[in-house]
């Protein structure tokens, strides 16, 4: 008899031939959440097992947050075949709880000698009888006692939520531009929680922005890493770009320009590493560069997908996801952020292609996005 960590998928079940490609990911990403803390990590009867664990408490934190999982629990594993063993255990299991309960057996050995109704039965009154402070409610029971009959059997109570999803690399790449703010980090986790492993660009405009700047950044890659299985995160020097963009082009036009090289350039990086797809965080109408005209002309200078997950969201939305996954406080400190950079009084919000091409033909394009991939700074966390 032992304590483990078992892990359970939901999704991946949906996945027929092509399940073990997905499984594979998935055990993979749960042992490399677990290192230092886990032993061994093993996939069995649709259960992925984790073994050796001097931790739970942070194996079960770092597990909850790896994409495809479903749920997780510590078990006790045991033979199954010693009935009187196995009522023992799940009294000692459940001595500690008070009000209501029920058993809920499932048995996939369906050579087992009981099934899950004289199971749950059984067990349930054995239970009853040693606990006397408990009482039985199949319905809205406080406590559910779980027993499953696989290879061994397992006991747990009260299963954790995980984050859910596809594990990471089961479905793609993409590329997040990510900047300092709410939203952007909330749009890398939603792709990644489909299965795409996410790379991130960040353009940051030294000495209008800090260095304190640049490490809140990499400080929200870094909560993100956790579900991300690690991330590579692109600094692209920014401040040649905006000075020129700020100086030449119509003032009005100049946040739709910046986001347009922005995307020139992230479209760039992307092809290097082999990414399918952009990612933001723009909703519509959220600010000047983010209305129908506007997002129409910064989609205009990528040549692959650009994913936008929170489109449609609220801010509030946003701020709640944010909190869920934990960058909201991150996100939310004053540092500031080159988007902030030489804002116009008033930007455009229906902007006009002849005059963003006007203003970006007075500009070396090709140089100044050359310079800039050229004294990119990558970081991997």
């Amino acid at each position: 008899m032992r304590e483990v960590l078992q892990v359970r998928f939901g999704e991946i079940f949906l996945k027929g031939l092509n399940r073990p490609v997905f499984l594979r990911k998935l055990v993979a990403r749960v042992r490399s959440a677990v290192q230092n803390v886990g032993g061994h990590v093993w996939l069995s009867d649709s259960r992925v097992y984790v073994s050796d664990v001097t931790d739970m408490d942070e194996a079960i934190r770092r597990v909850t947050k790896v994409f495809g999982v479903h749920s997780v629990c510590r078990a006790i594993e045991m033979e199954k075949n010693d009935f009187e063993a196995i009522c023992k255990q799940a009294v000692e299991l459940m001595k500690d709880c008070e009000g209501t309960f029920k058993v809920n057996a499932r048995r996939s050995d369906k050579r087992y000698f009981m099934d899950s109704p004289m199971i749950n039965m059984e067990l349930g009154g054995y239970v009853l009888e040693h606990l006397p402070q408990l009482q039985v409610d199949i319905h809205h029971p406080d406590t559910v006692l779980s027993v499953e009959i696989r290879d061994m059997a397992y006991l747990y109570t009260h299963p954790i939520m995980a984050v859910g999803g596809m594990p990471v690399g089961s479905n793609g790449k993409a590329t997040l531009l990510l900047s300092g703010g709410i939203d952007s980090p909330v749009a890398g986790w939603m792709i990644a929680k489909r299965g795409v492993t996410v790379d991130a660009v960040h353009f940051n405009s030294p000495p209008y922005t800090s260095e304190r700047a640049k490490q809140k950044v990499l400080d929200l890659a870094g909560i993100l890493s956790e579900s991300l299985c690690g991330i590579r995160v692109h600094v692209v020097p920014f401040t040649d770009i905006q000075m020129q963009i700020h100086e030449k082009c119509h003032e009005d036009y100049t946040t739709i320009i910046m986001r347009r090289y922005m995307m020139r350039i992230a479209n760039a990086i992307a092809k290097k590493e082999h990414s399918q797809a952009l990612i933001t965080g723009e909703s519509i109408g959220q600010v000047a560069s983010q209305t129908m005209h506007a997002l129409s002309c910064t989609d205009e200078v990528a040549d692959m997908p650009v994913f936008r997950p929170l489109i449609g969201f609220d801010k509030s939305e946003i701020i709640a996801i944010a909190q869920k996954i934990g960058t909201y406080e991150t996100s939310n400190l004053p540092y500031e952020d080159c988007c902030t950079v030489f804002t116009p009084r008033h930007p455009a919000t229906k902007p006009k292609m002849d005059i963003i091409l006007d203003g970006e033909s007075k500009l070396d394009t090709e140089a100044l996005i050359a310079a800039a991939l050229e004294n990119t700074e990558v970081i991997e966390l």
